[in-house]
Order: C-alpha cells, then sequence, then structure tokens
C-alpha cells in the first residue's frame, strides 16, 4: 500500500495521475474464504425465511390462499443472492477496481438509474421507489448502496494521501453527495444510511477531524430541508413523540405491545398474536418485534450477538486486508449493515421515529436481499487475500 500511495504522489508530481489494475500490485496469494461469516450470513437468511413465513403466513392465506407466498418469493431472491454472493467471492475483489472506467461506469449507472426512478417510476406508498420489470419490481436505491461502497472505496484508496488534508476529505464527500441527493428526494431512510456509509468510511480513511464539523452542519441542514419538503416526514416526527395519540402511530404502538407481550423466552415460534392483522408490515420493517414476541427477550438478544459477532468477523478483515481498497470495501460494509441494524431495531422499539428500514437478511425484500448477498460476496472475496 505505501508503494501505491508513493508511486501516485510522484504521478501527481509529474502533473498527472496513473492508476495501475490493482491486482498487479497485491501479492498475497489467495486462500480460503473466511467461513465463519459465510456461516453467519446463511444462518441469518436460514432465520429470515422461518421468520418471514411465521409473519406471513396468516396474511398470504387471507389473501392468496397461499401460505407460502411470501416465504416462496423471499426465497427465489435469497437462492439468487447466494448464488451471486458465492461467485463474487471466488473473485478476486481487485477486479472491480481494475480499470479506470469502472469507477465512471459504477458513477454514471448509478446516477442514471436513480434519475430515472425519480422521474418514470410509479408511485407507490406515496413515493417513486420501485421500477417494475414484468411481475418484478426492483428498487434501484438498493443497488445504490453496494455502489456508493465502491466508489468511495475505489476514490479512497487512489488518493490516499488527499485524503489527509481536508480539501481532500471535502472532495471525497462532493463527490458522492449528487447520487445521495436523489435518493433523498423519495427515500429520506435510505438517504440517512447512505450518508452515514458515506461518513464513517471517509472519517476511517482521514486523520482530520475539522471537515466532519463542515460536513454534519451540511448533512443536518440537507435532511432539514428533505423534512420540511414532506409533510408526512414531519408528521412521523410528531407521531414519535405520542404515537398513543394518532392514528399514525399505530403501528409504533402494536409493535411494542408485541415486544412486551413476549415476555423472556417469548410465545413459541408461529404462536404471535399481533401478526393476525393488528400489526402492520410483520413480515417487512416490524419483523423484529414479533422475533420478540415469538422468541423472547432472549431470543431478541441472539440475534443481536450475531450480527454484532459478524460485524467483528468483518472488522478482522478489514484489519487484514491486503490493501486499502479492501479495507474500504470492508468498512463500508460495516457501516452499512450496523447503521441499518441500528435503525430498525430502533424504530420498532420507538427509540427513533418511524422509517422503512429493513433488518438486514432478516426483513421481507427482494432487491435488498439480493445487493446484501451481493455485499457480502464482496466482503468474502476480500477475506480471500487477508494477511495471517
Amino acid at each position: 500500500m505505501a508503494d501505491r500511495t508513493n508511486a501516485g504522489g510522484a504521478a501527481r508530481k509529474r502533473g498527472s495521475y496513473s492508476r495501475k489494475p490493482a491486482r498487479k500490485k497485491h501479492k498475497i496469494r489467495a486462500h480460503s474464504m473466511d467461513y465463519a461469516i459465510l456461516f453467519l450470513v446463511l444462518f441469518l437468511v436460514g432465520f429470515g425465511l422461518i421468520m418471514i413465513y411465521s409473519t406471513s403466513s396468516y396474511k398470504g392465506s387471507l389473501y392468496f390462499d397461499d401460505a407460502g407466498y411470501w416465504l416462496k418469493r423471499q426465497a427465489l431472491f435469497a437462492g439468487l443472492g447466494v448464488i451471486a454472493m458465492l461467485i463474487i467471492a471466488k473473485w478476486d475483489y481487485h477486479f472491480w477496481n481494475s480499470r479506470d472506467i469502472f469507477f465512471y461506469l459504477y458513477y454514471a449507472g448509478t446516477f442514471l438509474l436513480l434519475s430515472f426512478t425519480l422521474v418514470f417510476a410509479a408511485v407507490s406508498h406515496g413515493s417513486k421507489r420501485w421500477i417494475s420489470v414484468g411481475p418484478l419490481r426492483f428498487q434501484p436505491s438498493e443497488a445504490a448502496k453496494v455502489t456508493l461502497i465502491l466508489l468511495l472505496a475505489i476514490y479512497i484508496s487512489d488518493h490516499a494521501i488527499q485524503m489527509q488534508e481536508t480539501k481532500g476529505v471535502l472532495k471525497s464527500f462532493l463527490l458522492v453527495i449528487p447520487i445521495i441527493g436523489l435518493v433523498g428526494v423519495e427515500n429520506l431512510s435510505t438517504c440517512i444510511i447512505l450518508l452515514a456509509i458515506t461518513v464513517i468510511m471517509i472519517f476511517v480513511a482521514s486523520s482530520k477531524y475539522t471537515p466532519f464539523i463542515v460536513m454534519g452542519v451540511v448533512a443536518a441542514s440537507g435532511l432539514g430541508v428533505l423534512l420540511m419538503t414532506a409533510s408526512y416526514r414531519m408528521e412521523r416526527i410528531t407521531t414519535w413523540f405520542h404515537p398513543e395519540d394518532s392514528e399514525k402511530g399505530m403501528q409504533t404502538m402494536q409493535g411494542l405491545y408485541a415486544i412486551g407481550s413476549g415476555g423472556l423466552f417469548g410465545k413459541g415460534l408461529g404462536q404471535s398474536m399481533q401478526k393476525m392483522g393488528f400489526l402492520p408490515e410483520t413480515h417487512n420493517d416490524m419483523i423484529f418485534s414479533i422475533v420478540c414476541e415469538e422468541l423472547g427477550l432472549f431470543g431478541a438478544i441472539c440475534v443481536i450477538i450475531i450480527y454484532f459477532i459478524l460485524l467483528w468477523r468483518f472488522l478482522r478483515v478489514a484489519m487484514k486486508s491486503s490493501d486499502l481498497f479492501g479495507s474500504m470495501i470492508v468498512i463500508g460494509a460495516i457501516a452499512h449493515i450496523g447503521i441499518q441494524v441500528f435503525v430498525n431495531i430502533g424504530v420498532v422499539t420507538n427509540t427513533i421515529p418511524n422509517t422503512g428500514v429493513p433488518l438486514p437478511f432478516i426483513s421481507y425484500g427482494g432487491t435488498s436481499m439480493v445487493f446484501l448477498l451481493v455485499e457480502m460476496g464482496l466482503v468474502l472475496s476480500v477475506s480471500r487475500y487477508t494477511r495471517t
């Protein structure tokens, strides 16, 4: 990595910056992937399928005469995602940074796809977030999470020296603002996650602190504008303080009832009462409340511990990565998974305002599942080139 940055500095002194394929730089031979990460991911996916069936079987029977309706759909996307994860894990992750043109393709492709969504996507739940392709629906903002991590990983690894200066930090932040802004127009929750991923990745790569104060002010101002431009967003804030006084707070209150009624060890798998039409989105954003109701506090803590172990394994891979590019990919994954788990559980427990963020690997959502597993494939690929 030192050779790489020195070479970059020499190139800049000559008035240009030329980056050779990263795969020619690393000399660490590939070894076995981190099977602990693979096992934990597959366990969470399997557990998620069980909980999706448990939470959606009643509604599936009621509306589609098929108790496994949502399970079958999720299992299909999970299968596709696992195949993609294993294929990507076998590739040298340096491939994704092996050509200069890749950076521009990631950026342009993400920007155009998000722009297309804003213009042509059908309105669903008051927002334009989905592109329909035949019977399937695709959420571009989920793909943006992966491409954002790759974009920042490439930029930071190619500008490691500049990242130690305030100007370099601000440049890296401004680089991804257009993508984050496009997402924020119709999807504030995902916008916050993308912003948090960006800040964490840049913070880890830089030794500066002052730029993050500036970024914090800019981010707070931007979020304030986005809150004020949509009345339903401000309504969520007021509902958060007093969910019992608003019809919009019904979901929160029912979720809290589910958590409270689960007790220490829960009512038993499949025995939830709140999923019988009392609690909306039981198989999606609010699935953790049913985990608490059916498996109790003990089951909920076990799920949280599994996430912590997974993030700890990620951290080990990031610290032992053969280069900065690999480390940044894994840091991005840590930020993504960690923030999303925190936000989802925070919403379910009414610790933070209600917003639509799925619980990684467990909540229903085909697009989310596929791109999460693609991201895990990148992490597993990095784990094959760590220093032993």
